[in-house]
C-alpha cells in the first residue's frame, strides 16, 4: 500500500538522489537544480530560479509553504544538510545520497505503519457501528429496542451510559491513531550532520554548533543530548568522533 506521505517521501528521495548524482558528476549546485526543474515535484518549484541563481538553505526553507507534513520535513532536512555541508566545506554529493537513503527509509516506515493500522482501524469502525446496527436489525425483526430505551427511566439511563461510552471509545481510538502515527521528522539526522561537519575538518565543538544551528533554523529536533553523549564517549575512548556518527 502506497500512502500519500510515503509516495511524497519517495519522490523527494528520488529527486535528492538525482541531485547527488549530478553534483558528483561535477555540475554546480545551481546548474544541477536547473536540470531537475523540468520534472521536479511542485514542492521543489520554488528552489529553481532562472539565470543561474544560487541555491541555499534559505531558499529551501522558503519553498516550504503550505505543504503536507512529510514534504515539509524532507525539505527541512534538505535545508539542514545543505547548511552544514556549506558551512563545513564538505562535499554535498555523498551527504545528499545519505539523505536520500533516510527519506526512503521514512517512506518505507510510512507504508509499514499504514499497513499495520489498516486492520485495527477497520475493526474499530465495525465495533463502533454495532450498537446502532443492532437497533436497526431489531426494528426489522419487530423488536422495538429504541422504544425500550426511551420508554422508561432505566432505558434512558442505559442510553446515556451507552452513548457516553461510545463517544469515549471514539476519542480513545483517535488518540491511539495519533500516538501510533507520530514520527520523528528525520531520525538520526543530527548524527549524520555531525559526521558531515567533522568530515569538512571542523573541530568537534564547532561542528556541534553548526549542527544545532542548522537544525534550529530548519525547525527540526536538535538532539543536543545525543550529540553531547557521542562527543563525550569519543573523548573518553580516545577515538574519532566521526566514526561514532556513522
Amino acid at each position: 500500500m502506497v500512502t500519500e506521505a510515503g509516495a511524497s517521501l519517495d519522490a523527494h528521495a528520488e529527486l535528492v538522489e538525482r541531485l547527488a548524482v549530478l553534483l558528483e558528476a561535477g555540475l554546480a549546485p545551481g546548474a544541477a537544480w536547473r536540470e531537475l526543474s523540468f520534472d521536479a515535484p511542485d514542492s521543489f518549484a520554488g528552489l529553481v530560479a532562472a539565470g543561474g541563481a544560487e541555491v541555499s538553505a534559505d531558499r529551501v526553507l522558503a519553498a516550504l509553504g503550505e505543504r503536507p507534513s512529510a514534504e515539509r520535513d524532507s525539505l527541512r532536512a534538505l535545508a539542514a544538510v545543505w547548511r552544514v555541508a556549506t558551512e563545513a566545506g564538505a562535499p554535498l554529493a555523498p551527504t545528499l545520497a545519505r539523505l536520500a537513503e533516510v527519506l526512503r527509509d521514512l517512506a518505507h516506515g510510512e507504508r509499514e505503519l499504514e499497513t499495520a493500522l489498516a486492520g485495527p482501524r477497520a475493526t474499530s469502525r465495525i465495533v463502533l457501528a454495532l450498537p446502532p446496527l443492532g437497533l436497526l436489525l431489531g426494528g426489522v425483526l419487530g423488536i422495538d429496542g429504541f422504544g425500550a430505551l426511551v420508554g422508561s427511566g432505566l432505558g434512558w439511563g442505559c442510553l446515556v451510559v451507552g452513548m457516553s461510552l461510545l463517544g469515549l471509545a471514539v476519542r480513545w481510538n483517535r488518540r491511539l491513531w495519533r500516538a501510533a502515527s507520530e514520527r520523528r521528522p528525520a531520525p538520526g539526522l543530527a548524527l549524520d550532520l555531525l559526521e558531515v561537519a567533522l568530515g569538512g575538518g571542523a573541530a568537534p565543538a564547532r561542528a556541534r554548533q553548526w549542527v544545532l544551528d542548522a537544525l534550529a533554523e530548519a525547525r527540526l529536533p536538535a538532539e543536543a543530548a545525543e550529540l553531547d553523549r557521542q562527543l563525550a564517549f569519543a573523548s573518553r575512548a580516545g577515538i574519532p568522533v566521526g566514526a561514532l556518527a556513522r
